[in-house]
């Protein structure tokens, strides 16, 4: 347990990051979601349009540290693919 001021502090923005981090984690989930549910439904220009929106979410994830550079390239590619598979 945290004994000196400085100590207890971080826990509480450790907390609040924490927080924070969770929520964006769970935001870019949803938009990629939604993506997914595009390209089951069999709609090429929806899964596009939701993919549209969801790239700039996913790299924004990138910019704010919650998710490594290398997978959200590796998340929108294989979206990509899967839409462009759709589409053919």
């Amino acid at each position: 347990m945290a004994n000196n001021p400085q100590a207890k502090k971080r826990i509480l923005i450790t907390a609040r990051r924490t927080e924070v981090n969770r929520n964006r984690v769970s935001r870019i989930r949803t938009f990629v979601r939604k993506v997914e549910e595009a390209i089951t439904s069999g709609d090429a220009k929806v899964a596009q349009d939701a993919l549209k929106l969801a790239q700039p979410e996913i790299m924004r994830g990138v910019s704010r540290g919650v998710i490594h550079k290398n997978t959200a390239s590796r998340k929108v590619s294989r979206l990509a693919s899967r839409i462009k598979k759709l589409s053919a």
